[in-house]
């Protein structure tokens, strides 16, 4: 029976399989106004390849803005780029901006207003607000909000993070180890996050998501592997083991930020929200995990093993999917 059941979680979670991913996986549409001169803008709108809004997407400028010339479009690696000069008479104060497309898409879009004199501004769309107003230049930007959402949904939609936050909930026993843990790879993430952002550290993207995917199989795999009367090393010292490891996926957390870009003047403010984001996602994650094992142990107790079993089987041929699609790339 249990052997029956373990097939069965693990053909669930395979249905669930997210497809083709990266350790930057968040692709947010990403649209960028930058005054030039006094009443001559730049705009910049990116979008992913693979997305709807990269093909049929448009941007809805303020209606005192009329475009300069032809748009240009460009491939960058997965992303579309548009770029068009923009005329502007006057004051962008409660004029709007939007994305026309975005409503029937699935993902979100950045939105950043660089005036010459006065501050930056940071706005998000979403498909149920494609459009939204520009305030006052002495209205504070909400670039904390807007990045710690961006770290949340970075590790709960990333599917990377989040399958080896996962498999280190299932591989460890006591919710004190998992926090421990989970720190250390908090702390770890952190630190190469942060360099790398800053230009301190760098690494080839392909073999670092080639790494990363490799993680996850092990973690999987020690998942397996796991037995009472036996204590693995990674069940000795996960710890270790989930820093290493975190060091690696930093580097995963600064590609999605190379990707959305950090605005100028607020890059530490942005950097602390996204990570603090990533932390609040981290702990849905585990929260989530702990609060399932529980109420599977408090329901029938030997369901808990082969269920750690099949969900580390489906995320183990996940993974190894991962590496080699990265590895052949």
């Amino acid at each position: 029976m249990t052997r029956w059941y373990a097939v069965f979680w693990t053909c669930v979670l395979l249905a669930l399989y997210p497809g083709s991913a990266r350790a930057d996986e968040l692709r947010p549409a990403y649209i960028e106004m930058t005054e030039q001169a006094p009443g001559q803008w730049s705009l910049l709108w990116k979008a992913s390849t693979n997305s709807r809004l990269g093909q049929t997407g448009e941007v809805t400028i303020p209606e005192n803005c009329q475009a300069q010339g032809e748009a240009q479009r460009e491939y960058s690696g997965s992303n579309i780029l548009t770029r068009i000069a923009l005329r502007c008479d006057g004051t962008l104060q409660g004029q709007t901006i939007g994305l026309r497309g975005l409503e029937l898409s699935t993902t979100d879009a950045l939105v950043r207003i660089a005036p010459i004199d006065s501050a930056m501004q940071t706005l998000r769309l979403t498909p149920d607000q494609p459009i939204a107003a520009l305030a006052k230049p002495s209205v504070v930007s909400n670039v904390a909000a807007t990045y710690t959402i961006l770290g949340i949904e970075h590790i709960l939609l990333g599917f990377d993070h989040l399958f080896f936050v996962l498999a280190l909930v299932l591989l460890l026993k006591g919710g004190w180890l998992v926090a421990k843990t989970v720190t250390a790879f908090t702390i770890a993430h952190s630190l190469t996050l942060v360099g790398s952002t800053l230009g301190l550290l760098s690494l080839p993207p392909q073999p670092v998501e080639a790494v990363i995917a490799l993680s996850i199989v092990f973690l999987a795999v020690e998942v397996v592997k796991s037995r009472p009367d036996d204590i693995r090393l990674s069940e000795q010292f996960p710890w270790i083991v989930a820093f290493l490891f975190g060091l690696l996926h930093g580097f995963g957390f600064a590609g999605a930020l190379a990707e959305i870009g950090l605005p100028e003047g607020d890059v530490p403010l942005a950097l602390l929200t996204f990570n603090l984001g990533v932390e609040i996602g981290q702990l849905v994650i585990v929260g989530v995990a702990l609060a399932a094992l529980h109420a599977i142990r408090k329901l029938r107790d030997q369901w808990l093993h082969p269920t750690k079993t099949a969900t580390a089987y489906g995320i183990g041929i996940i993974a190894t999917y991962w590496f080699v699609e990265r590895m052949i790339a």
